[in-house]
């Protein structure tokens, strides 16, 4: 029997907005193995991109239980939220987020520097995580040196560099071309050979179609949880 590493029961998620409240999750049931790689799709105003903050413990349920490797992340504060995100989850945004007068070794290292890590455990890792990119000899490099691609890849050894649980990626591929989009996904299926859980939130079909599973929501709700591999 494989082991959820994602448990979550009756999330919703609600906003107030004036005299108003938006209910943005109406009620949602998930289960994740470890080990899985699936897509998160719906259109916009579904609530794929809150439903992926409570899943990132970028934010937390107005209702319902988030069991994430057996910890209810549901009810905690935000410094032990933080926490979980640093050690868990690894992040890959639309926008790349690196910081521009670092270069790719210092950004890819700089989760490790909140986990406490030494200077020389930490550049130890990131050359090994670059290395996995394809980017050995783009350590040195800041991001404005980079291709939309190379910098995507120096994202994706950030948010593997504490060997988390987890990897997220919100539209991972939104930025770049075609070409480069085709090369992005190539390494997050090797990711996925690897291991890794991956979350891949995406509103385009081709890209969904790398993952093993896609869940589609509609209205804050589930509407499909599809097999497709």
């Amino acid at each position: 029997m494989k082991h959820p590493i994602i448990k979550i029961q009756g999330i919703t998620r609600n906003f107030p907005l004036g005299s108003e409240t938006v209910y943005v999750l109406k009620g949602i049931d998930l289960v994740i193995e470890k080990g899985e790689y699936v897509a998160l799709m719906g259109p916009s105003g579904s609530g794929k991109s809150t439903l992926m903050n409570l899943l990132g413990c970028l934010d937390t349920p107005s209702s319902g239980t988030y069991f994430l490797n057996d910890k209810d992340v549901s009810k905690m504060n935000d410094d032990e939220l933080a926490e979980i995100r640093n050690k868990e989850i690894g992040f890959v945004f639309q926008t790349f987020n690196l910081l521009p007068r670092m270069t790719a070794l210092d950004n890819v290292a700089l989760p490790m520097v909140y986990a406490g890590y030494s200077k020389q455990e930490r550049n130890k890792r990131a050359e090994e995580v670059l290395n996995q990119v394809g980017l050995s000899d783009r350590m040195d490099h800041q991001p404005n040196q980079l291709s939309g691609g190379q910098r995507q890849r120096v994202a994706v050894a950030r948010a593997l560099v504490n060997k988390p649980s987890i990897i997220l990626a919100d539209e991972p591929t939104g930025n770049l071309d075609t070409k480069t989009s085709i090369e992005i996904m190539g390494l997050f299926n090797e990711i996925h050979a690897n291991g890794n859980t991956v979350i891949l939130v995406t509103h385009e079909e081709d890209i969904a179609e790398h993952a093993h599973r896609i869940i589609r929501l509609r209205d804050g709700v589930v509407e499909s949880d599809t097999r497709i591999k």
